[in-house]
C-alpha cells in the first residue's frame, strides 16, 4: 500500500526525534500562564519588571511573544523549574532566542542553567550555576557570547572570543555540550565556535609544565646575528649633525652691545651619517632558540566527566540592563541536536523573515515622515521669510510716501514765501 506523502513526512519526522528528550521548553503561548511557571527573585526589592510582548516589530504577533525587560537601569532575576536530570553520556543542548529591539547599549542577554536545589525566591548574581551562555553587550568593546562552565565550584570563562549579534532583530543562540568533552556554539543555526573543554577552558591543570630543574646552559648562544668583528668605522665617518649656515651673514643693523655676539643659524649637515654600527653577520656559534624542557605535571589528572552535570533543574535570567526592551523566547533544553534544529526552524526560522520585513517597513515609514516634517518645516520657514520681506517692503513704501508728503509741504512753504515777497 502506498502511503500519502504527508503521512510519510510525519513518520520520518517521528523517526528522527523518537529518541530525543526535551527537558524544558517555553514559548509563552498561553497568555499570562507563564507567570505560574516562572518565579521572580525577591533577593532585591527593586528588580526590574517583566512583561509579555512581541515587541514593536515581529514575524507573528502571537508566536513571537516572549518576556521583555521593561525598566531601564535595573537588575533582573527570574527563573523556571523543570524535572531534574543528568547529562551523563549524552549531549546537552541549550537554545533560546533574544531580541534587543531597544538597540541595547549595555546589558546582558544570557541564560544560566542551575542545579535543581536553587532557591528561586533568593536567586541572585552570586548564586552558583552550572552554565552561563549567551550574548553580553556593553559599549563598543564588549560584544561577546559568554560560555562559562562551573567546575569543582569555580566558574571558568572560555579562552576564545566569540562575537555575538548586536542588531535589533531576533537571534537564536545554541550551545551543544557533548559527552566526549567537545562543544559547539551556534548563532542563528550557524557554527561560530567549537573545540574541546580541556583546550578552551582552564578547567584542569596543564598536562605539561616547564622542568624547574632545567636551565639554559651558560655557553648557549641564541643570537642568530652578531656584529662583524672585522668591520671598522671609516675615518671620515664622524661628522656633526648640524653646522653653522655658511650662507648666513650678520645683519647690517646688528648691535653687539644690544644684541650680543652674532652667531649664524645652524642647519642640517648633509655629510652627517648618523651613529655608526658594524654590519651584522650570521653567528657561526648560533644554536637556535633554547626551548625549556617540559615534564609531566604531577598535579594533572585527566577527568573524562568534566562535561557532566548531575542535577540540572532550573533555567534562569539573571542580568543587568541599562536600557530595557530585550525579549527572551523559544527556550529549549534537550539531548538531541536535530530536535533543537527543527524547533529552531519552526520558531525563529519561520518568523525571522516577516520580522525583518516589518522592521524595514517601519523604518521606511519613519524615514518618510521625517522627510515630510523637514519639508514642512522648510516650507514654513520660507513662508515666514516671505512675510517678513513683504512687511519690510510695506514699511519702506510707507516711509517713502511720508518722505514725499514732507517734501511736498516743504515746497509749498517756499513758494508761499516767494509770493509774499
Amino acid at each position: 500500500m502506498k502511503l500519502p506523502a504527508a503521512l510519510l513526512l510525519v513518520l520520518a519526522s517521528t523517526a528522527v526525534t523518537v529518541h530525543a528528550t526535551v527537558y524544558f521548553q517555553e514559548q509563552f503561548m498561553d497568555g499570562d500562564g507563564w507567570m505560574s511557571r516562572w518565579v521572580e527573585s525577591k533577593h532585591k526589592s527593586d528588580y526590574g519588571q517583566w512583561k509579555l510582548s512581541a515587541g514593536k516589530f515581529y514575524g507573528d504577533a502571537e508566536a513571537d511573544k516572549g518576556i521583555q525587560t521593561s525598566q531601564d537601569a535595573r537588575f533582573y532575576a527570574i527563573s523556571a523549574r523543570f524535572e531534574p536530570f543528568s547529562n551523563e553520556g549524552k549531549p546537552l543542548v541549550v537554545q533560546f532566542t533574544v531580541k534587543h529591539e531597544q538597540k541595547i547599549d549595555c546589558g546582558g542577554g544570557y541564560v544560566k542553567i542551575f542545579p535543581s536545589d536553587l532557591d528561586q525566591n533568593n536567586m541572585h548574581g552570586d548564586s552558583q550555576y552550572y552554565i552561563m551562555f549567551g550574548p553580553d553587550i556593553c559599549g563598543y568593546s564588549t560584544k561577546k557570547a559568554h560560555v562559562i562552565f562551573n567546575y569543582n565550584g569555580q566558574n571558568h570563562l572560555i579562552k576564545k572570543d566569540i562575537k555575538c549579534k548586536d542588531d535589533e532583530l531576533t537571534n537564536m543562540y545554541t550551545l551543544i555540550l557533548n559527552a566526549d568533552q567537545t562543544y559547539e556554539v551556534r548563532i542563528n543555526n550557524e557554527k561560530v565556535e567549537s573545540g574541546s573543554l580541556e583546550d578552551d577552558w582552564d578547567l584542569l591543570p596543564q598536562k605539561k609544565i616547564k622542568d624547574p630543574e632545567a636551565k639554559k646552559p651558560s655557553d648557549w648562544d641564541d643570537r642568530a646575528k652578531i656584529d662583524d668583528p672585522s668591520d671598522t668605522k671609516p675615518e671620515d665617518w664622524d661628522k656633526p649633525e648640524t653646522i653653522p649656515d655658511p650662507d648666513s651673514k650678520k645683519p647690517d643693523d646688528w648691535d653687539e652691545d644690544m644684541d650680543g655676539e652674532w652667531e649664524p643659524p645652524m642647519i642640517t649637515n648633509s655629510e652627517y651619517k648618523g651613529e655608526w654600527k658594524p654590519k651584522h653577520i650570521d653567528n657561526p656559534d648560533y644554536k637556535g632558540a633554547w626551548v625549556h624542557p617540559e615534564i609531566d605535571n604531577a598535579e594533572y589528572t585527566h577527568d573524562a566527566t568534566m562535561y557532566k552535570f548531575d542535577n540540572i533543574g532550573v533555567l534562569g535570567l539573571d542580568l543587568w540592563q541599562v536600557k530595557s526592551g530585550t525579549i527572551f523566547d523559544n527556550f529549549l533544553i534537550t539531548d538531541d541536536v536535530k530536535e533543537a534544529e527543527e524547533f529552531g526552524m519552526q520558531t525563529w526560522g519561520a518568523t525571522k523573515g516577516p520580522e525583518k520585513k516589518m522592521k524595514e517597513e517601519q523604518e521606511d515609514m519613519e524615514r518618510k515622515l521625517r522627510e515630510e516634517e523637514e519639508k514642512s518645516k522648510r516650507d514654513t520657514e520660507g513662508d515666514e521669510d516671505e512675510e517678513d520681506e513683504e512687511e519690510v517692503a510695506e514699511e519702506e513704501g510707507e516711509h517713502d510716501e511720508e518722505m514725499d508728503e514732507d517734501a511736498g509741504t516743504e515746497g509749498d512753504g517756499e513758494v508761499k514765501q516767494k509770493d509774499e515777497l
